[in-house]
């Protein structure tokens, strides 16, 4: 499949509780590990080694190879080892047991992608481009967090939509 057929779906999902693990400990890990430690703390690092600016999040970190039966008993799996071999390998193990993978840098092995991300409070607003400009994301990402900066654009007011529940 050519890489501009790919369709991401964008969704919000829910990892309460759930197991997220992230292989790979370098500066692409870090930088992922980043982003979802803003969300959650439930994640698992498994490197045989680590940054010391990752080592810094508040994730749990098992210092090894990666093995496939690390795998066992995750939801999602974030990719990001820097070895394109291993790489494909990890997505393949973990396709072979039901779990989602984001295989960093490599859109065409991805189940899912993360967007560019504003969050305030209780309010995440993304910006994705199904994985074929990244930087350009980031751009509109980082023009609507001017624009809350500037108080052009209002988060915090936004009218309550009626859901018909009582």
């Amino acid at each position: 499949m050519e890489r501009e057929k790919l369709q991401f779906l964008p969704v919000s999902l829910n990892v309460t509780n759930k197991k997220i693990l992230m292989v790979g400990g370098g500066k692409v890990a870090t930088h992922k590990g980043g982003i979802l430690a803003r969300f959650v703390s439930n994640v698992t690092v498994i490197s045989p080694e680590f940054t010391d600016e990752i080592r810094q999040l508040p994730f749990t970190f098992i210092e090894k190879e990666y093995e496939k039966k690390e795998l066992e008993g995750f939801f999602l799996v974030y990719v990001c080892t820097g070895n394109h071999v291993l790489n494909s390998q990890i997505k393949a193990d973990a396709e072979d047991l039901g779990i989602l993978a984001s295989v960093c840098d490599a859109p065409m092995l991805c189940d899912f992608v993360s967007p560019a991300i504003h969050k305030q409070g209780h309010i995440t607003i993304s910006v994705g481009s199904n994985a074929q400009n990244v930087y350009q994301s980031v751009a509109i990402r980082n023009r609507i967090t001017q624009l809350i900066m500037e108080g052009l654009l209002t988060i915090d007011q936004a009218p309550q939509l009626h859901t018909g529940e009582k």
